[in-house]
């Protein structure tokens, strides 16, 4: 069984750097995981790809060190169990409202005494009944990790009971969403993100987990690390590949090529 490279650096209480990966060619998880990031996180919450197109980037990212964390949609529990098994070593639950959710999210995670997950292990996260059934259950449990997406004013007033539930390893605020359902979209920097944040990393503390959000900056990675923070998502392949495309853009425009550029917003 894999080691979590994530689980491996927070205990030590190291930050790690996770990246997010939209597009489907195994390349793209290959190389990234290749080059050692800390975790890719694969989004199964907004895209429509089908849980054996996720088992093939899974198997991509294997010839590396990163970790995938995936996230099912909210209620998604057997396909939750289905990405575990399939390699994933975290699971990014989003939407949870309540404590009484975040442990039905642990017991669909975790083996017994932790959880009530099912038991194959003819799939890659064993790998394919290579271990002791005993083992197998112990260092599943020991390598895998949850992390619980806070993304609404209601699930906010009950974060500290959230953070407190054993089996939840990590807090992860939802910036956009909650700044949706808090009538402010898009204004990340409005006093309710910031009390969002605060109040997110209190609980977390509290009860002794880890806890980040995502980060559009540098200088906003380095807060949060200042802040005691140590789960920093910071970029994705689709804004890097239209960086690079504005780049050629920028570059040639002075040698007189012109671009019919379909994506301008219009006022």
């Amino acid at each position: 069984m894999r080691v979590s490279r994530i689980k491996a650096k927070l205990a030590r209480d190291e930050p790690v750097l996770v990246t997010t990966l939209h597009l489907i060619d195994p390349s793209v998880y290959e190389l990234t995981s290749l080059m050692g990031f800390d975790g890719i996180w694969m989004d199964l919450e907004h895209h429509t790809y089908s849980l054996q197109t996720a088992a093939e980037l899974m198997r991509a990212a294997r010839v590396g060190s990163a970790d995938i964390i995936a996230r099912p949609a909210k209620g998604e529990f057997m396909r939750m169990q289905r990405l575990l098994e399939a390699g994933a070593q975290g699971i990014m639950y989003p939407r949870c409202d309540d404590a009484r959710e975040a442990a039905e999210v642990v017991a669909w995670a975790k083996f017994a005494p932790e959880g009530r997950r099912g038991c194959d292990g003819a799939n890659p996260d064993m790998p394919y009944l290579t271990m002791p059934v005993d083992r197998y259950v112990a260092e599943a449990n020991r390598q895998t990790f949850l992390i619980v997406q806070i993304e609404s004013p209601e699930a906010l007033e009950h974060v500290d009971q959230i953070a407190a539930v054993d089996g939840v390893d990590i807090l992860l605020l939802g910036p956009g969403d909650f700044s949706i359902l808090s009538g402010i979209p898009g204004q990340m920097d409005h006093e309710r993100i910031r009390e969002a944040k605060r109040r997110v990393a209190d609980a977390a503390r509290q009860a002794g987990k880890h806890w980040g959000w995502p980060v559009a900056s540098v200088r906003q990675a380095q807060e949060l690390i200042d802040m005691g923070g140590r789960l920093v998502c910071y970029h994705a392949d689709i804004l890097m590949i239209k960086s690079g495309l504005e780049q050629i853009q920028q570059e040639m425009a002075p040698l007189g090529f012109t671009f019919d550029n379909r994506l301008d917003v219009i006022e």
